[in-house]
């Protein structure tokens, strides 16, 4: 079991910010930076796949009912219903085996359970907020995907301007309005953090 104590083996990096902010585009690059020796944590989701996903290496795909269990058997570091029996989270699990092989692990999840493992672990957590530019932008980068209809693009439109409310939250936030700059930004953030 994960507990609260300082005899952690790594730390936990957490990137949230609206869908279509950016922030899955610089958590892969970091992913990439041997230095940085982070390990991807995969999300639970009660959500359908969308095209290529695998289950266990883009989230454990559940259906509603088996993460409802785990949820009452208190195996999620954090969960949240994000739609209407649509669920996410962090399995304990997850973490445990991240930490197992020696690595920081680093998260790409909404804002409610970003700030859920910050309050957790407020010493070894470093919380990032991915800022898009404007609201307009966020609709035409999620127009771009192809991947939801209108309805869901407008859902998301529409609970981007609550997350955004809670951007200040966070440690640090980063502005995406350019990319290169914002990958620089992480990494050295990051560096920074996990070498303290």
């Amino acid at each position: 079991m994960i507990k609260d104590n300082n005899n952690k083996k790594g730390k936990l990096i957490v990137f949230s910010a609206p869908s279509g902010s950016g922030k899955t585009t610089i958590v892969r690059h970091l992913l990439g930076v041997e230095s940085l020796n982070l390990e991807f944590s995969i999300s639970a989701t009660s959500r359908e796949k969308r095209g290529e996903e695998e289950h266990e290496k883009d989230y454990y795909f559940l259906s509603a009912k088996a993460f409802k269990s785990k949820i009452k058997n208190d195996e999620f570091l954090e969960w949240e219903e994000v739609y209407r029996d649509n669920f996410y989270g962090t399995l304990k699990t997850e973490v445990e085996r991240i930490w197992a092989k020696g690595k920081h692990v680093i998260f790409d999840i909404d804002v409610s359970g970003g700030l859920r493992i910050k309050r957790k672990f407020p010493e070894e957590t470093l919380a990032i907020f991915v800022k898009p530019p404007s609201i307009d932008e966020l609709k035409i980068r999620l127009k771009k995907r192809k991947t939801e209809t209108e309805d869901k693009i407008n859902m998301r439109i529409a609970k981007a301007s609550a997350e955004l409310a809670t951007a200040p939250l966070f440690d640090v936030i980063i502005e995406n309005d350019n990319l290169e700059k914002a990958l620089h930004e992480a990494e050295v953030l990051i560096s920074n953090f996990i070498s303290k």
